[in-house]
């Protein structure tokens, strides 16, 4: 794969911007720079570096981000800064996706990828992906709370009851609570439904894939091959 493909492909600007930068020496590769945009190079396991920065090439981008509190999860927000700000260009240039929202106030994992079909899989209500968030509580939480979450309430755009999947006493006002579906607002209205309010919100985990532990809120990391599947069978 020529060197000027590779750039292009990674999201470093148009055909011409890419060339221009390796002609500027701007490009390492392998610890040594290279000038020439049709120098060949294998992007199997490549790293490369442009103007200082280490790259890896990824065919298909997925990254995780622990998604900050007061950060909309669109590309053009009304109240608040974007999440899509936190990333670097070369991602926004390759038109890297969120996959699912998470409201303006919750936290936590937030994955991205610019591959359409992933986005499709692991959105698709006739998927039931479980994801975990653990709920800080305006009011302490009983036994009582916890079975009427996973038994279901009521809520006004759904014809049957709703129903956690999973719901679990974390702490005296906190629960971890599981869904397969991805209603407006779900979390939020369904404690509101089964008696408490909701004063925090924080998503731990996506199907089989967790928030990095090393993350701190605003940071994303790169996911490996190995987790650019499909987070759960449906």
């Amino acid at each position: 794969m020529k060197l000027g493909q590779v750039l292009f492909s990674q999201g470093f600007g148009t055909r011409r911007e890419c060339a221009a930068l390796i002609h500027a020496a701007e490009v390492t590769v392998h610890g040594t720079v290279c000038d020439d945009p049709d120098h060949e190079v294998d992007p199997e396991g490549l790293v490369f570096e442009v103007q200082g920065e280490p790259w890896p090439y990824r065919a298909r981008a997925l990254i995780a981000m622990n998604k900050p509190a007061g950060r909309e999860c669109s590309q053009k927000p009304k109240h608040h800064p974007s999440v899509y700000g936190l990333l670097p260009a070369p991602l926004r240039r390759r038109d890297v996706q969120a996959i699912g929202r998470l409201d303006e106030d919750t936290t936590g994992l937030l994955l991205f990828t610019d591959d359409g079909t992933l986005i499709h899989r692991w959105t698709s209500p006739k998927r039931h992906i479980p994801k975990v968030y653990d709920v800080t509580c305006k009011h302490p939480v009983d036994d009582a709370l916890v079975a009427r979450l996973r038994a279901g309430v009521t809520l006004l755009d759904a014809p049957e009851p709703v129903r956690a999947a999973d719901c679990e006493r974390i702490g005296e006002l906190a629960l971890c609570l599981t869904l397969t579906e991805g209603k407006y607002h779900q979390v939020k209205r369904m404690v509101a439904a089964a008696g408490n309010r909701v004063e925090a919100l924080h998503r731990s985990r996506y199907g089989a894939l967790a928030l990095p532990a090393e993350l701190a809120p605003g940071q994303w990391c790169w996911l490996d091959g190995a987790q650019a599947i499909e987070p759960t069978a449906g």
